[in-house]
């Protein structure tokens, strides 16, 4: 007799050969399925190829423009102004006349220091005629011995009052050539501080007619640590020290400086020294007083690997850097820094001029992931091998 299985129990025992066919099919399949689960598409990175060429070794500071020679123009007599021959902020040459006071009080100074002299001279003559005369008497014996030696040295006294209204007449020219005010230097002419009919006084402390600046050649004065000094001084005697200015806000840059002072003490306070570089400026675009940036080269690098600082992550040990291989996976190397300049990593050990390095995207990469390249707003992707321009 057979027995009947209720309806559920049907249904379940249907069901199993599904089951079963489920998970053999599954089974049949089962490798494949895993190979797409574990492969990871390549994680996108921004990279760069490191270059291999001869790197400047500079020192950076904060200089400041300063006038080779500076010149407050004052007068050396005392007089009233009479004419200014400059506008304020013109370009005078040496020996241009800037200032002329009135005349008058030195020329008369003049012709009686020359009348005086003159009245001099003619009593020197006669002196002198005088002790001619008295000689002859003397080898005569007509007069006395106390008389020829009177007038002998009135003839000599004669002589020197002529001398002394020479020397009269040379300063009285000399005071009237200080009635007209002669640039010493060629400069700029600053803010006039006086003008016509203005009083000055002879070497005044505490007025001046006008400040005199040279601008072509001009220095710029700028300090560096005490540590670098050593640098300095083997770069001077190697050949010299090249000094760089700029102002990114004035669009301002120039190269030619060279270092012609290094000051003979350490500032105790700051730790620093004192240097100076003196630039053509022919163009007068460094101006007294203003502040650049300034860069000091004091030797070369030659064929040195440079990398951009953004491939080494901050904070880590041994500056590990990702590599790119040929195959799109990366590597994962110390390398030694000999120095960073500005962006730019100078590398000794680690990374070969021509490689590629991981720039962005570091935390999330591990050795052997696979990557691509991508590109940011303005920045071409690298490719691995492939030097950027």
């Amino acid at each position: 007799m057979k027995r009947k299985l209720p309806a559920s129990g049907r249904a379940s025992f249907l069901a199993l050969p599904v089951v079963l066919l489920t998970f053999g099919l599954a089974g049949c399949g089962g490798g494949e399925h895993a190979a797409a689960v574990t492969a990871a598409p390549p994680v996108p990175v921004q990279m760069a190829v490191a270059v291999q060429k001869d790197m400047p070794r500079l020192i950076d500071s904060i200089g400041n423009v300063q006038s080779l020679r500076t010149v407050a123009i004052k007068s050396q007599v005392d007089g009233i102004i009479a004419q200014i021959h400059f506008r304020e902020g013109d370009e005078v040459k040496a020996g241009d006349v800037l200032v002329s006071l009135d005349r008058r009080p030195f020329e008369n100074g003049l012709s009686i220091a020359r009348a005086d002299l003159a009245n001099a001279r003619a009593e020197a003559d006669q002196a002198a005629k005088d002790a001619d005369r008295y000689t002859h008497l003397d080898q005569k014996e007509a007069i006395s011995k106390e008389q020829l030696a009177q007038v002998q040295t009135k003839a000599e006294t004669s002589r020197a009052q002529v001398q002394a209204k020479e020397a009269a007449v040379a300063n009285a020219e000399l005071q009237l050539s200080y009635a007209e005010i002669h640039a010493p230097i060629a400069g700029r002419t600053g803010q006039l501080l006086l003008h016509e009919g203005a009083l000055v006084k002879a070497n005044d402390v505490n007025q001046s007619i006008v400040t005199l600046n040279q601008l072509a050649p001009v220095s710029v004065a700028f300090a560096v640590p005490e540590d670098t000094l050593g640098a300095i001084r083997a770069a001077l005697a190697a050949g010299g020290v090249t000094v760089a200015v700029s102002q990114s806000e004035a669009g301002l840059a120039r190269t030619e400086g060279k270092l012609e002072f290094v000051d003979n003490a350490v500032d105790v306070s700051t730790g620093t020294v004192t240097l100076k570089a003196i630039f053509p400026n022919a163009d007068h675009a460094l101006w007294p007083g203003q502040f650049v940036h300034t860069e000091s080269e004091v030797g070369i690098d030659r064929g040195a690997v440079v990398i951009p600082t953004s491939a080494i992550p901050p904070g880590t040990t041994g500056s590990p850097v990702f590599v790119v291989q040929h195959d799109h996976s990366v590597d994962l190397r110390p390398v030694k820094i000999l120095r960073t300049v500005g962006d730019s990593a100078l590398i000794t050990e680690g990374v070969k001029g021509g490689e590629t390095v991981v720039t962005d995207g570091q935390l999330r990469l591990v050795p052997g992931t696979k990557v691509e390249a991508r590109t940011i707003a303005g920045v071409a992707a690298a490719q691995p091998g492939t030097a950027t321009p």
